[in-house]
């Protein structure tokens, strides 16, 4: 898998130049580093260790090494990383100190079936209580945890932005909402065990973004537009097209989660995506729209007259007053990246 455009790599240095002294000459333990959000983190981590010649030195967590290592072998084989195998509710302890910890790994949603009765729910709870264990034991400093958006539950349709001290929260009747759950408890955990053990707990709620790396044949209305705006075929919405949504840049991504890292407040938890609300319609639009002439948009789905449209959008004013962050890649443009990058990959992949 081809490495991330030169350009995303120097927008995250300038943006987060101010943040490396912090790190420097440190360990890193990070777990999700083979994920969409992991790929970006590392990525731009070395890039910057190199650059800078910061020495750095980053393990990296992964149930599969080999995997890892056909995918990214330009990651894998950095004299930076390494490659912890194992579990992320079992792994075995590398040895030394990690002044930074990143619990970027997540459960995929799935079903609830015989084996997994809560879905999702236990073992990414699990997973996070073994990291933070982890972290108590190895002098862990500051610890970034990717929370999600979900924890809010479903957004009210009167509220165009949500924020993070909105009282609302998943239903626990809702079956479905185990993700929400777990990623609610996990945060939950982080401070307590900040509090406990003395180290400063970060937490990231992400949203929704755009960029290289975006799984393209999951549940993810732009990688899959994306893939089709590549394709021969039209560009395909499954639903009616009016849920809103809101699409950081990952690079943008990258740099929000560096600095919340480094410069975030402890215990206390940060928005991070766009807050430029757009339809699933108008996304398919404007992916057909930068992809070239003659790319169609196919919806599926009819609105339902006098229904409001599901809000899926957060409010960032946290991140922009506190840190100084924003979305710097315009919304087009990360869409125009990301179909560049996705020709490219899918021509010499």
């Amino acid at each position: 898998m081809a490495t991330l455009p030169g350009q995303d790599l120097d927008h995250i240095l300038t943006q987060t130049r101010d943040c490396w002294a912090a790190v420097a000459g440190s360990r890193i333990f990070i777990t999700g580093g083979t994920g969409f959000v992991g790929k970006w983190l590392l990525e731009s981590l070395l890039w910057v260790n190199d650059l800078h010649d910061l020495n750095i030195g980053v393990t990296v967590l992964t149930r599969d090494p080999r995997r890892f290592c056909l995918q990214s072998p330009h990651l894998a084989a950095h004299r930076g990383v390494d490659l912890l195998e194992g579990d992320v509710c079992s792994f075995d302890d590398p040895h030394g100190e990690f002044p930074f910890v990143i619990h970027a790994a997540t459960e995929r949603s799935f079903p609830p079936d015989a084996q997994h009765p809560a879905s999702t729910f236990d073992l990414d709870v699990a997973g996070t209580r073994r990291v933070l264990e982890f972290a108590r034991a190895h002098g862990t400093r500051r610890l970034l945890f990717t929370s999600s958006g979900a924890v809010y539950g479903t957004q009210p349709t009167d509220l165009l932005h949500v924020p993070e001290d909105y009282p609302g929260a998943p239903s626990t009747l809702d079956a479905a909402s185990a993700y929400g759950q777990a990623k609610r408890v996990s945060e939950f955990l982080c401070t307590m065990y900040g509090r406990r053990y003395g180290f400063d707990p970060l937490i990231a709620r992400l949203f929704a973004f755009v960029g290289p790396h975006l799984p393209m044949n999951e549940n993810f209305a732009v990688g899959n537009f994306v893939r089709d705006a590549i394709g021969s075929g039209p560009i395909l919405v499954k639903s009616d097209g009016t849920p809103y949504r809101s699409y950081l840049y990952a690079a943008d991504l990258a740099t929000w989660l560096w600095t919340i890292l480094v410069r975030g407040e402890s215990g206390r938890a940060y928005n991070v995506g766009s807050d430029e609300a757009v339809s699933i319609a108008d996304l398919a639009a404007a992916v057909a729209r930068v992809a070239g002439p003659g790319k169609k948009v196919e919806i599926a789905g009819q609105p339902v007259a006098g229904k409001p449209a599901l809000r899926y959008v957060p409010c960032v004013e946290r991140a922009r007053v506190e840190l100084g962050l924003r979305a710097w890649i315009p919304f087009e443009e990360g869409i125009q990246r990301t179909l560049d990058w996705a020709a490219s990959t899918t021509v010499h992949g």
